[in-house]
């Protein structure tokens, strides 16, 4: 097999050329792809491939359901411990590593801080490797198998947490309950308050709260500050929007493994965490068992397709096959898809995910699909591919977002023209006119048209992008309906896309195999 310099070097198309005869469906892409990937941003550490692992399957040979939690926190509540905890005893690590680390550990002193410690070494490896835009990491459940969508502490967190390849559908949040711990988390310059605030914002629905280092408080698994903190933490993410009842509370430490995987002997006053829901009560004692009742997501497979591209390839011998996730509805072979914003429709010949063609991929699914008389040229990572017969894909003229001011420090007014990182796409986009601003937990209006915006504003603006792009609503397409704001190398702000504007199309490009596909049809 032969490299051949990747052609046109534009940074985001990422296209490069493999001489290659094999079929598609017999060679592997994904191999392909592995021996040839000049952008190696999209490895999943855990899985040595640029395509998602496969589901496993359990002993019975039943297939366990993917989840994907993001855990959320103040600095220092020990959501590096209490994360590292259970993906040490519940398998995300290979045991060769595990016992590599734990030599260490104990050559240097650490035993006891060896949670924390394997955490540190795995991110510590991932830094001085390659770093990953999405830091995954695995754990099991008796139901699930579990990914932890990068912690915050990250500097980008929030920008991974809205454009990451995958939407949380859970989000844990672990406060501390050590002496002045709590109070300095939930105070207004916490980062409690506004991980909790923002995880709502991006429509994760779910919530467990951990109630960690019970270990330090006074006195030690102290009943009396559990309480105190409950009703605090209750009266705060309702103010939000979460309803108690439907959130699990666990008193747990993290370092030592009280209630984290088995009910805890120090704290027997604990009588175990209830849930009232509409689809089913759960009750249970621990953090594993909290993670066990998290309710699976519904995948959108009933709505038209969206598939954001994450790069496109040039394969000799098979042609062009981009690459991204399927968020919405379904692709399979012999469909017609329309790539917005380029407005260039196609024949998919061929769809695969880690070594294996499909017959059709859904949501959730990272594949690469073959099309044929598309050049790398015409198609890149930021565009949307769409089923061409059912609410195809479209540029936008503009839209209207609801947006969270984070961190700006100066003022925001109409003109300002930062850069939008939404699904894969990455272009600079301009606050048009700010409509209102409103209340950012009731969405209740305070003022029509304000002169600007400043930290910790939320507000309605009308957004033009400054070059093609396609984007939708967050109420029909949520992957495609969030955004974080870019500027100064840092997330100044996220939206949720209320409207969309879609440009009339142009005329564009549809290619003889897409001709025939639709006659036939």
């Amino acid at each position: 097999m032969t490299y051949v310099k990747p052609i046109a070097p534009e940074p985001t198309t990422g296209s490069l050329i493999i001489n290659q005869t094999a079929s598609f469906a017999t060679r592997s892409l994904a191999e392909l792809l592995r021996a040839h990937l000049h952008k190696p941003s999209l490895v999943d550490p855990s899985c040595h491939n640029l395509l998602r692992c496969l589901p496993e399957r359990t002993a019975m040979g039943k297939e366990k359901l993917h989840i994907n939690i993001v855990v959320i926190g103040h600095v220092d509540s020990g959501k590096s411990t209490t994360t590292g905890h259970l993906i040490y005893k519940c398998g995300g690590i290979d045991k060769r590593t595990i016992e590599k680390f734990e030599k260490e550990a104990a050559e240097m002193g650490k035993g006891s801080f060896k949670y924390a410690w394997v955490l540190d070494k795995l991110k510590a490896e991932r830094e001085r490797g390659i770093t990953i835009d999405i830091s995954l990491w695995k754990f099991e459940t008796s139901r699930y198998y579990v990914t932890i969508i990068d912690a915050p502490g990250h500097r980008d967190f929030i920008k991974n947490m809205i454009t990451g390849t995958s939407q949380a559908d859970c989000a844990v949040l672990i406060v501390a309950a050590g002496v002045g711990e709590f109070e300095a988390g939930i105070s207004k310059n916490g980062q409690t308050r506004e991980h909790a605030l923002l995880a709502y914002t991006l429509g994760v629905k779910q919530l467990i709260v951990g109630v960690n280092k019970m270990d330090s408080t006074e006195p030690n698994y102290s009943q009396k500050r559990y309480e105190e903190i409950v009703k605090e933490v209750s009266t705060y993410i309702k103010k939000i929007g979460y309803n108690p009842d439907t959130v699990a509370f666990v008193p747990i430490s993290g370092w030592n493994g009280d209630n984290m995987l088995e009910a805890s002997p120090n704290m027997t006053w604990f009588k175990g965490w209830k849930i009232t829901r509409k689809d089913g009560n759960a009750s249970g004692t621990t953090l594993l068992e909290a993670l066990d009742a998290i309710q699976p997501p519904s995948r959108p497979t009933d709505k038209p397709l969206r598939l954001p591209l994450q790069d496109v390839y040039k394969i000799g011998g098979i042609g062009t096959v981009p690459v991204g996730r399927v968020e919405t509805g379904v692709i399979k072979p012999g469909m017609v898809v329309t790539f917005a914003p380029v407005n260039v429709t196609t024949e998919v010949k061929s769809v695969e995910m880690h070594h294996e063609a499909l017959t059709e991929a859904m949501p959730g699914d990272n594949v690469g699909f073959n099309v044929k008389n598309v050049s790398v040229k015409d198609i890149r990572r930021g565009n949307v591919a769409g089923d061409s017969k059912n609410d195809p894909p479209m540029e936008v003229a503009s839209f209207t977002a609801q947006v969270i001011i984070l961190n700006h420090p100066g003022q925001i007014s109409a003109g300002y023209a930062p850069v939008l990182d939404c699904h894969t796409a990455h272009i600079a986009c301009k606050f048009a006119e700010l409509k209102e601003k409103i209340d950012r937990r009731s969405g209740k209006k305070l003022e029509d048209n304000p002169k600007a915006l400043k930290s910790g504003d939320a507000a309605i603006v009308a957004m033009v992008p400054g070059k093609p792009m396609c984007v939708e609503s967050f109420s029909e397409y949520p992957p495609l309906g969030r955004f974080a704001v870019r500027d100064m190398r840092q997330t100044v702000a996220v939206g949720v896309i209320k409207a969309v504007e879609k440009k009339a199309p142009s005329t564009g490009k549809v290619t003889k195999s897409a001709q025939k596909a639709q006659k036939v049809k």
